[in-house]
């Protein structure tokens, strides 16, 4: 399951948080500020979908992530590299290092990566 764009911005808040009530994601949002009741039914369309929960606090909820944001965008880019390229990672980094305007120190960095994880193998 996946989340949309405003849960996403969301549960990005929640990440960095770790927990938080609704007043202190309220607080993070920049001007103009998303409606009490707007952020209540994104909250509860994310703790349906099982992606947060929250603890009670007498009339109040603190609200925590259940799924890792690592993990979330690992499922993510790799549902994209099987839907969009043929499940080929191949295509896709080729994609990415042609299709980015990356600069010569960024593809520089990359190479580093990827030599690092095949001295891993």
């Amino acid at each position: 399951m996946q989340l949309s764009k405003s849960e996403e911005e969301l549960m990005n808040i929640l990440w960095k948080q770790k927990k938080a009530f609704m007043k202190d994601l309220l607080d993070v949002y920049p001007e103009p500020k998303p409606a009490t009741t707007t952020v209540a039914t994104l909250l509860k369309r994310m703790t349906d979908k099982g992606f947060i929960d929250y603890k009670n606090f007498g009339r109040s909820r603190e609200y925590f992530p259940l799924v890792k944001k690592k993990d979330y965008f690992s499922k993510h880019v790799n549902g994209l590299i099987k839907n969009f390229f043929n499940d080929s990672a191949s295509q896709f980094a080729s994609f990415f290092t042609q299709e980015t305007n990356l600069s010569k120190t960024e593809l520089e960095d990359l190479k580093k990566l990827i030599d690092s994880e095949i001295l891993k193998k």
